[in-house]
C-alpha cells in the first residue's frame, strides 16, 4: 500500500467514524465497527470514541502511522442516514464502488435533508404527546392537550435549528413553556392533570434512551462514554424539571391556583392502540426510511406486549426484561433477514420500554416528595428496570448473534 493509497483510506474511516457519530451510533458499537472496516481495508485501527470526542490511531506499517484527535457534539438519532451509510460500506467492500466514489457518497448522506417534511414531523411530535399521555392512562383531556404541547414544542425545535441561541436552551425553554400553557389550560378546563401533561409535552427530550444507552456503554465496559453519556442524560434531565417547576411557579401567579377535577379514564383499547401510534412518529423523528417504517413499528409492538404479558404474571420490572430479550432476537433477525444494521429496529423497539418517564416521576417524589399516578416505590422500580433492559439485550445477543456490528 503506497502513501497516496493509505491516506485516501484514513479519510474516508475517519470521515466514516465521524458521520456515524453523528448518526447517534453508540460508542461501543462505533469502535467495533470501525475496527472491522480498518481492517478489511487493510489498515490496523485503533479507535477511542465518547460522546463529545474521537480518537483515531490509523496504521499500515511502522513507517505509516497517522493519529487524528476531533472535539464532536453528541450525535441525533438518523436511522435512514445509519441504513445508507451500512449499504455504502457493503457496496465498498464487495468492490461496488471505489473509494473515491464511497467518499463522495458519505456526504451526500449526511447533507441529505430529513425525508418527512415539516408538516409530518411536525404531526409526529403532537402524535408521540398523545400517545404517551395514552400510555400512562390519564383522559382524553390529558391526550388532546397533550398532543397540543407537543406541537407547540416542535415549532421550538424548527426554531432552533435557525438559531444558535434558542438551541442552547431548548429543552429547559420547551419545559417552562410547556408548564405555563399547561397551567393556562387548566384554568379553562379543571379536569387535566397538570403534572402529566407537561411530561408528555416534553416527553421526546426526556433522556430514557440515552441512560439505557449509557448503561449498555458500561455493561461493554465502554467506561467512559458510557459515564460520559449517563452524565449528560442526568443533566438533561434536571434541566427539563427545573424548566417544568419554574414554568409552574410561573403560571400559578399567572393564572393561580386551579382546582383538579378526576376525569373519566381511557379505556383499554386506547392505551394498546397508543402502541403503534407511538411506534408510528417514532419512524418519523428518528428519520427511518420508509422501506423500515414496518419493521420499526412491528418492533415497538413486539416489545410492549411481550414486556406487558411477562409483566402479568412475573411483574412489571421483570417483564421489562423479556420484553427486551424479545425485541433483542427480533432485531437481530431483522439484521439478517433484511441485511440491515440492527440498530435501526432495536432502538424503535427499546425506546418503547426505558423508563424515562419513570426516571422524571422518580425526580419528582425525591423533591417534591410527590407521587404522580399514584406510582409507588418508583426509585426501585427504575432500577430494576435499566437492570432487566441490559440483560436482556445482552441475553438476546447470545440467543441470536448480531449479523455486524451497527
Amino acid at each position: 500500500m503506497d502513501s497516496e493509497e493509505f491516506i485516501e483510506k484514513r479519510k474516508f474511516i475517519i470521515k466514516l467514524g465521524k458521520y456515524l457519530h453523528k448518526f447517534g451510533t453508540p460508542a461501543y458499537r462505533l469502535e467495533s465497527h470501525l475496527q472491522t472496516i480498518s481492517k478489511l481495508l487493510g489498515i490496523e485501527g485503533y479507535f477511542l470514541i465518547s460522546p463529545t470526542s474521537m480518537t483515531f490511531v490509523l496504521q499500515h506499517d511502522a513507517d505509516q502511522e497517522y493519529n487524528h484527535v476531533a472535539r464532536v457534539k453528541p450525535g441525533d438519532l438518523d436511522l435512514g442516514s445509519l441504513a445508507r451509510t451500512d449499504e455504502l460500506v457493503g457496496e465498498l467492500v464487495s468492490g461496488q464502488r471505489t473509494l473515491q466514489e464511497a467518499t463522495e457518497r458519505l456526504e451526500e448522506i449526511a447533507n441529505k435533508p430529513s425525508p418527512y417534511g415539516t408538516l409530518l414531523t411536525l404531526l409526529a411530535f403532537g402524535c408521540s404527546a398523545g400517545a404517551f399521555a395514552m400510555l400512562m392512562g390519564t383522559s382524553w383531556h390529558d391526550v388532546f392537550w397533550s398532543a397540543t404541547l407537543g406541537v407547540m414544542v416542535y415549532g421550538l425545535v424548527y426554531r432552533a435549528e435557525h438559531s444558535t441561541r434558542i438551541a442552547e436552551a431548548l429543552e429547559p425553554l420547551a419545559a417552562i413553556l410547556c408548564a405555563i400553557v399547561a397551567c393556562g389550560i387548566a384554568y379553562f378546563d379543571p379536569f387535566i392533570n397538570i403534572p402529566v401533561v407537561i411530561l408528555s409535552g416534553i416527553i421526546i427530550f426526556v433522556p430514557g434512551l440515552a441512560l439505557t444507552l449509557g448503561l449498555a456503554e458500561l455493561a461493554a465496559r465502554d467506561l467512559i462514554s458510557g459515564t460520559a453519556r449517563i452524565m449528560d442524560a442526568c443533566m438533561l434531565l434536571f434541566k427539563l424539571y427545573f424548566g417544568a417547576i419554574f414554568g409552574m411557579v410561573i403560571g400559578s401567579a399567572i393564572f393561580g391556583e386551579t382546582i383538579y377535577f378526576e376525569p373519566d379514564p381511557l379505556p383499554r383499547w386506547a392505551i394498546w392502540s397508543a402502541v403503534p401510534i407511538l411506534s408510528m412518529a417514532l419512524v418519523i423523528i428518528f428519520k427511518a426510511r420508509l422501506k423500515d417504517a414496518a419493521w420499526g413499528v412491528f418492533a415497538g409492538i413486539i416489545a410492549f406486549f411481550s414486556a406487558m404479558l411477562a409483566g402479568i404474571y412475573l411483574g412489571e420490572s421483570i417483564g421489562i426484561f423479556f420484553g427486551a430479550l424479545a425485541v433483542g432476537i427480533y432485531s437481530n433477525l431483522y439484521a439478517r433477514w433484511m441485511k440491515a444494521p440492527a440498530s435501526i429496529a432495536l432502538l424503535q423497539g427499546i425506546v418503547i420500554l426505558v423508563p424515562g418517564s419513570k426516571t422524571y416521576i422518580g425526580l419528582n417524589t425525591l423533591i417534591l416528595g410527590e407521587t404522580m399516578l399514584n406510582q409507588s416505590h418508583i426509585g426501585s422500580q427504575i432500577f430494576l428496570i435499566f437492570m432487566s433492559l441490559i440483560a436482556g439485550l445482552i441475553f438476546a445477543n447470545v440467543a441470536v448473534p448480531p449479523r455486524g456490528t451497527l
